[in-house]
């Protein structure tokens, strides 16, 4: 199969998935992204082509849109959008976290979604790809706001959920209170105690280790990466964008196993400790910014290193960069910076946190680059196992969660490296996107037209 030809097939059928999105361009770079990955594959295959398996993969089973009224503090009514967008269950039960962010889009919850089609396929658990949420913030909320939003909120969305249905996890903005409050109400709604919703508290049917898994599996996935290149993480300079759950776990477990983390952000700027976190130290990252809801800057205060406002971590000198912040957060420049500084790795935290100019900014450079869907992968692959859990009536220990989390993690790597061998290296996001659309690809065509 020539280029041209394989070229002129992506071009084809970009054009016709933006007449379909208009006014969506995060969602329509993460399927340009694997589009041009997975567009060769299709060109060898015939059956893939004929049932327009890339066609129908990009286009969301359904979207649910809801209102979501509550009262505040103050008696006045607040009116919200809930959503929830369904991708693809051929694989399983969708699955997918709930975040809650103001001024939230469609848009960028079809991109989420669309991505996790193919995470989740990735992790060759049975499950499928969904993602929801709502344009409301907790930032200044009473955890009272929070409860009447969270019992509004799933007073609707209890109608399209359930565990053999559709299991909803957290996300920015939901976390383990907020999975409670949500829990809560549709056990009252529902009358049953079911595996509806993952990220719960091991009180009532959580898991060990989920609040970890996502940064955690992450740096697995390093370790697997660095050890493809005769390498290991331990000595490392490592630069963290965030500060939030992955980014703080992230961060937890490259300490562990002996690398120099050196950055981590908010939305403030980013701190510089030249002589890298400590567990002490991130314990107190811990404390402001999961308890007192703080901000970045105060570390700087405490241990007297150097704070940068409004800037972003990327051209601090490094051998790895970790972004875990937010979607396209790193760009053309800053790909360009951590290249002049010597970066080998780029490990995406957070999901599709690179912009698609600075990704091919680090493919000409040779720069090894993992996507966020074989990366950060970790999170929903223990969300899977608290389904399973759940559905024994059992409970996983701590060492059976982490030992379960390193093998899918190393599996993850290993799928990639088969899809993305490329010369003498690796590429990552061509082995991610075209072993995730197999899997999911295979399983449309069995099922027949649906």
């Amino acid at each position: 199969m020539n280029n041209k030809k394989a070229g002129s097939g992506v071009e084809q059928f970009l054009d016709w998935v933006r007449r379909r999105n208009k006014g969506q361009p995060e969602f329509l770079q993460a399927v340009a992204e694997v589009a041009h990955t997975v567009m060769p594959l299709l060109n060898e295959r015939a059956d893939y082509r004929e049932a327009r398996l890339l066609e129908r993969m990009t286009e969301p089973d359904r979207i649910i849109s809801f209102r979501v009224c509550w009262t505040d503090d103050a008696g006045r009514v607040q009116i919200n959008r809930g959503y929830r967008v369904q991708f693809n269950n051929a694989t399983g039960p969708y699955k997918g976290g709930l975040r809650f962010v103001g001024g939230l889009k469609l848009d960028t919850l079809k991109f989420l979604g669309f991505e996790q089609v193919l995470k989740n396929s990735l992790t060759n658990l049975p499950i499928g790809g969904a993602k929801g949420g709502a344009d409301f913030s907790t930032k200044g909320r009473s955890d009272g706001e929070i409860l009447r939003f969270c019992q509004s909120f799933m007073t609707e969305l209890q109608r399209h959920i359930g565990a053999l249905v559709d299991v909803p996890a957290g996300d920015i903005g939901v976390g383990e209170r907020e999975i409670g409050y949500l829990y809560g109400q549709y056990r009252r709604v529902r009358n049953e105690f079911a595996g509806a919703l993952s990220g719960k508290n091991v009180s009532y049917g959580g898991i060990p280790l989920r609040p970890e898994a996502t940064g955690h599996g992450c740096v697995y996935f390093a370790k697997e990466m660095a050890s493809a290149r005769n390498q290991s993480l331990e000595d490392q300079v490592c630069v963290i964008s965030g500060s939030g759950n992955v980014a703080q776990y992230t961060c937890e477990k490259l300490i562990e196993l002996g690398a120099k983390v050196v950055t981590l952000s908010d939305s403030d700027g980013f701190i510089y400790d030249k002589v890298g976190l400590t567990a002490d130290k991130l314990a107190f990252v811990k404390e402001l910014k999961n308890k007192k809801r703080g901000r970045i800057k105060a570390y700087a205060e405490e241990y007297g290193c150097e704070f940068y406002e409004n800037q972003k971590p990327w051209a601090i000198p490094c051998d790895n960069a970790f972004p875990c912040a937010t979607q396209n957060e790193l760009d053309d420049s800053d790909a360009q910076a951590l290249i002049d500084n010597g970066c080998a790795m780029v490990v995406e935290g957070a999901n599709m946190p690179v912009t698609d100019e600075a990704r091919q900014r680090f493919e000409q450079a040779g720069v090894v680059h993992a996507p966020g869907k074989a990366a950060n992968a970790g999170g929903v692959a223990v969300s899977s196992m608290e389904m399973s859990q759940n559905a024994e009536h059992a409970r996983w220990t701590r060492d059976e969660v982490d030992q379960n989390l390193q093998e899918v993690m190393a599996h993850i790597h290993q799928t990639c490296r088969e899809h993305g061998e490329d010369g003498d290296g690796i590429n990552y996001i061509k082995g991610a996107n075209i072993a995730g659309f197999i899997r999911v690809a295979d399983a449309m065509l069995a099922q027949g037209v649906v």
